[in-house]
């Protein structure tokens, strides 16, 4: 396999740095409510099937957002990046099921297509660098 392109490259550190940081931001606005109140976007269901009150279970949800962000800023990007995913998938389907925030819930579905995108570009990413690397440790023929 050839080299990973630069164009490529420069796609997936700039989709890594923004669904790593993103999710860390909004993690920790959880325990703040500067961006929003986020409680005022779970919906009535949410509310009836969850067993805490619901800045208890916002709290909990920055943890995950905060730990999903890490993973995606670590070495386990595709990992991480599948997680987001899921993760936006869900939100907007609590989204959904509010009867509102309908700009929302497009926004978390798009966002959650470009964790896939990155999930993807790290995959190819990966085995460039593998067959890069073993490229270089395979010792040369030399001529007698």
């Amino acid at each position: 396999m050839k080299e990973f392109d630069p164009h490529l490259n420069a796609a997936w550190w700039a989709l890594r740095i923004a669904l790593g940081v993103g999710p860390i931001l909004a993690g920790v606005d959880k325990y703040f409510n500067k961006l929003a109140d986020w409680t005022m976007y779970l919906s009535p269901l949410a509310t009836k099937m969850i067993p805490v009150k619901d800045t208890t279970f916002m709290h909990i949800v920055g943890v995950v957002e905060i730990i999903a962000g890490i993973i995606v800023l670590t070495r386990w990007t595709k990992i991480g990046s599948y997680i987001v995913g899921l993760w936006l998938l869900a939100v907007a389907a609590n989204l959904l099921t509010t009867g509102m925030f309908y700009d929302l819930t497009m926004r978390d579905v798009e966002i959650a297509v470009a964790a896939f995108a990155l999930s993807q570009l790290s995959v190819v990413r990966e085995s460039s660098l593998l067959a890069s690397a073993s490229k270089q440790g395979t010792p040369q023929a030399t001529s007698p």
